[in-house]
């Protein structure tokens, strides 16, 4: 098998003697950049909003639309009495709640909660306006 190894090293030793070695021609990289540079402007997302301008126009017209209704076909003060509907609940919500207790710790988590997420969004917004810009 060594003899072989041999033959083998001796043929490959006399093909590189006979080739010449190859260099690339003047402007290969700015080529090779050019090409990179298209690459990369195809890899760039556009930015496209969650909710698009007919949607937004959709949502202000039912706006709209719901306001009008309750102002010209609203129901009569005498056929319904919000004071007894309010009532109603939150004598509801009093007795559902009225044998609980929160701890310290719970109420913090209640009101720090919040905020974070709050923060956390404003983050992520900051994140995704520099990600997605032109």
């Amino acid at each position: 098998m060594k003899e072989s190894d041999k033959n083998i090293e001796q043929l490959i030793e006399k093909m590189m003697a006979d080739e010449k070695l190859q260099s690339p021609s003047i402007d290969f990289t700015s080529k090779i950049m050019a090409n990179v540079q298209i690459l990369e402007e195809k890899k760039l997302k556009a930015y496209k909003p969650l909710i698009s301008k007919p949607i937004w126009i959709l949502i202000g017209l039912a706006v709209v639309a719901l306001v009008i209704y309750a102002s010209f076909f609203s129901v009569s003060e005498t056929d319904f009495k919000i004071d007894e509907v309010g009532k109603l609940y939150s004598d509801r919500i009093s007795t559902a709640f009225s044998g609980t207790h929160l701890s310290k710790n719970i109420l913090y988590a209640i009101l720090i909660v919040p905020i974070m997420i709050l923060v956390q969004v404003g983050i992520l917004k900051n994140y995704f306006d520099k990600k997605y810009q032109l």
